[in-house]
């Protein structure tokens, strides 16, 4: 009996500690979830479309210079991205990526962008783009899609995929 009295003791000691635990944590998911709203309210859209715009003014300007690294350094430090008939390309491979487009005769990067949206910690950027190459020929155009990270209080690419809408050559 007394052995039966101690597992009863120790079932309700460990269901008093569950319950206070639970007690914390539905706190803090609360308070979590409140910071979040507050984060939202709080979060401009208009400002960050405007820092995309610049990223993506300095990212034409550096196809105009034939600058590959210059291009990779606007990726997240887990960047990525997904080029047409291709693997996925890792921010280690970023800067051969870009110094591929630059040798095939890329000279400039026209984007549009059509649409933003996201929250403070990540952006989704839709759009389409003209490449051009030697006396303003235009090589390939086609839509994409960036995710951008906030990522040390500024806008990286998260993920980069891109595809053309030109007819397949014959």
């Amino acid at each position: 009996m007394k052995k039966t009295f101690s597992s009863l003791y120790l079932a309700i000691g460990v269901a008093f500690i569950l319950s206070c635990n639970n007690s914390s944590t539905a706190d803090k998911s609360a308070t979590d979830s409140s910071s979040n709203m507050m984060a939202e309210k709080n979060f401009d859209l208009n400002k960050a479309r405007n820092s995309i715009d610049e990223e993506n003014k300095k990212f034409t300007d550096e196809v105009k210079k034939g600058d590959s690294v210059g291009l990779a350094s606007h990726y997240a430090s887990d960047g990525m991205a997904l080029p047409p008939n291709s693997e996925a390309v890792k921010k280690e491979g970023l800067i051969s990526l870009w110094g591929s487009f630059i040798r095939m005769g890329v000279k400039e990067l026209r984007l549009s962008t059509q649409n933003v949206k996201g929250s403070d910690e990540m952006l989704t950027e839709t759009g389409t783009y003209e490449l051009y190459g030697d006396k303003n020929k235009m090589l390939d155009k086609g839509k994409y899609v960036v995710v951008w990270e906030n990522e040390n209080g500024s806008w990286k690419i998260y993920r980069d995929i891109f595809n053309t809408s030109m007819p397949e050559s014959k």
